[in-house]
This record gives C-alpha cells, sequence and structure tokens, in this order.
C-alpha cells in the first residue's frame, strides 16, 4: 500500500475553435474582488496584435509581456514575483499564461512563489514545494510542449535546468484553443512539435513504461505521425497536434522522458538553446538508443525540409563540455528510464561528451 503516486491533473479544461472567448466567464467566479488583479503573462511576440483585444482586461487586471528569447530563468521567476509584491496591494486572484512552453512554465513558477517563501532556485526538484500556489490558467499558443498538462515548470537556475515538479504545480484550467496557434512559423512549429514526438518515443521505450503512460503515448505518438507525415498546416492539423501535446505531456505523468531530454537539458544550461530545436540537435544522434524513432525522425525533417544547423558544440572548451556533461548526468530519472536501474554502468561521461561532440 502506498507505493503508488497519485498524481494531479488538470481539474479543468476547455477545447475547441475560438473557446478563448468564454475566458472571461471562466475567470470572473475566481476574482476575488476589484482590487485583486489577474495577472497575464503574455509572449512579447503577442504585444500589439489582434489576439489581445480577446483578453478580458478588468478593474487592475495587468499584461506583461515576456521576452522568450531566451528559456525561462528561476531569477526571472523572482523579479516578477517582487514586481507583483511590491506594485499590488491585494494578492493577485491569479496568474495567467499566454504563449509557448516558456510562458506556461513561467507562469506556473510565478504562482508557485507567490505563496511559497525564497527563490525559484530552492524548489528546482522533486516534491519541494509545500504549498499551493495562486490559481493559475494556461493558454498555449503552440503546440508540442506538454506543458499545459505536465506537473512541471521548467527553469534555467544558476547551477542547473531542471523543473519545479510537484502536486502542486499544474494548472487549474487550461484553455485550449487550436485557432490561437495559426500562423507559427514552420521552423518553431517543427520544433516544438518535435518535443511532443520525442516525449512518446522516450515514454513508449523506457523502463518506466506502464499502461497508463502507454495509452496516452501511442495516442500521442499516432497524432503525430498523422500532422507531421501525412497532414497538411490547416485546422485540423492545429486540433491534432494540440491534442498530441495533450496526451504526449500526460504520457510522461507516470512514466519520464529519456536520454534526448537529458542531454538537451546540458545545451541548454550551457549554450542557450532553445528547448525543442535543442531536442532534434541531441536526438538525431541517438540512434543507438532509439533507432526506430530516430529513423522516422529523419523522414519528418526530409518531408517538412527541415535542416538543422551543425556545429553546435565545436567551439565549446573542455570546462564547458564538463558543465555540460554534469547537468547530463545529474538527471538520473531519466537515465533510469531509458536504460534501467544499472544506467551508471551503460554510461560515461565520455560517452555523453561523444555525443555533444557531434552536435
Amino acid at each position: 500500500m502506498g507505493q503508488f503516486r497519485n498524481f494531479p491533473m488538470v481539474p479543468r479544461v476547455v477545447y475547441g475553435p475560438g473557446c478563448i472567448d468564454q475566458l472571461d466567464s471562466i475567470l470572473m467566479p475566481k476574482r476575488r474582488n476589484t482590487e485583486a488583479p489577474f495577472i497575464y503573462l503574455v509572449d512579447a511576440v503577442f504585444e500589439d496584435k489582434p489576439l489581445l483585444g480577446k483578453l478580458p482586461l478588468r478593474f487592475e487586471d495587468r499584461l506583461i509581456f515576456i521576452d522568450t528569447t531566451e528559456e525561462p530563468k528561476t531569477e526571472q521567476v523572482d523579479r516578477l514575483v517582487a514586481l507583483l509584491q511590491d506594485n499590488f496591494e491585494e494578492i493577485p486572484s491569479g496568474i495567467i499564461g499566454l504563449g509557448g512552453g516558456s510562458i506556461l512554465d513561467l507562469a506556473k513558477a510565478v504562482a508557485l512563489l507567490m505563496t511559497n517563501p525564497g527563490s525559484a532556485a530552492d524548489y528546482q526538484g522533486w516534491d519541494l514545494v509545500k504549498r499551493p500556489g495562486l490559481y493559475h490558467v494556461g493558454i498555449p499558443t503552440i503546440s508540442g510542449t506538454g506543458a499545459e498538462v505536465s506537473r512541471t515548470a521548467v527553469l534555467m537556475g544558476p547551477e542547473k535546468k531542471l523543473g519545479l515538479n510537484s502536486d502542486h504545480t499544474p494548472f487549474d484550467q487550461v484553455v485550449l484553443d487550436p485557432e490561437l496557434t495559426e500562423g507559427v512559423p514552420n521552423h518553431q512549429w517543427f520544433y516544438t512539435g518535435m518535443d511532443c514526438y520525442i516525449h512518446c518515443v522516450e515514454s513508449l521505450n523506457g523502463t518506466y513504461l506502464n499502461a497508463f503512460s502507454q495509452s496516452y503515448g501511442e495516442k500521442a505518438m499516432e497524432l503525430c505521425k498523422e500532422v507531421f507525415l501525412n497532414g497538411e498546416r490547416d485546422l485540423a492539423s492545429r486540433e491534432k497536434l494540440m491534442m498530441a501535446s495533450w496526451h504526449g505531456g500526460m504520457s510522461i505523468a507516470y512514466s519520464q522522458v529519456g536520454v534526448a531530454h537529458a542531454l538537451s537539458y546540458g545545451l541548454s544550461f550551457l549554450l542557450g538553446v532553445r528547448h525543442g530545436i535543442g531536442n532534434c540537435l541531441v536526438f538525431r544522434h541517438l540512434s543507438d538508443f532509439y533507432p526506430e524513432g530516430v529513423a522516422l525522425f529523419h523522414e519528418m525533417c526530409e518531408k517538412h525540409k527541415i535542416v538543422l544547423p551543425k556545429d553546435i558544440c565545436s567551439q565549446v572548451d573542455d570546462a564547458g563540455m564538463q558543465t555540460m556533461v554534469k547537468v547530463a548526468l545529474s538527471l538520473e530519472p531519466l537515465w533510469e528510464n531509458a536504460l534501467g536501474a544499472d544506467w551508471k554502468k551503460q554510461v560515461s561521461p565520455e560517452l555523453i561528451e561523444g555525443l555533444y561532440r557531434k552536435i
């Protein structure tokens, strides 16, 4: 008894083209009073865009535009929390994230740090967050990361890139509107979609696999194949990828990701490589670990005319390389999922460095 984790899921989700128009009716019952604002963290790409007209700003509500050219950082979370604490007498009614995975993770983290003391860096790890955060809502505008449904908020810290993995992290409400993902640049659409695809490969081939994870992972994989091998970039395809992202995120709730994510975190930490493309840069070299998944990945790249950059690590010195290797090796649950309990006998710093040198 007690050996199985009792994981939380997103309690409320609204889905459908145009469903963002229901946001006002969703938020109104959660507004504590006219002085307790909703804080919108919005990707700066939407500044001065028509989408902002769909947001039901009332009373003291505030829009904060976030530059997402870099991965979200623990110090960024700390600054936003201090900003809200200094500028509002009332604690906000909630935090709303509108954007891709970086914005969604940032919104989750800010909501948690508004009610938990200290720095966001104090909570990088598993089950370190002890108090529920503020009410928080996720509105994805690109599909693939699974951040809208996951129990983690991945942040770059002073010493590592690691998520705030806790039962308090998942959103209280998610708004899945496939119309919001129209117009995403092709390369970004592909890289982020591949995050979902790689979630599936790593989950379905992992030692943690179980019927719960498999059911979600198989459906996400099916949808990814339809989108990236057979589909066009129309509304039907956007709907499929949005649901693939959801299922892909759920597939790792009772499982884990694997080698690609471990190595990608090292790339991000040292070189600032964004997560989606980082996964792709790594995954193309992992045929020894995921032969079928990598072969299909190359087929998808060819179909969508994706040419990945090379020599990313060519200028990394020995000290930098050791930092990346250290970050990758620190993600022990990912390696255990990929290779089993004796993974340390199979993975050496030299092996990881060899993979980085190929990128």
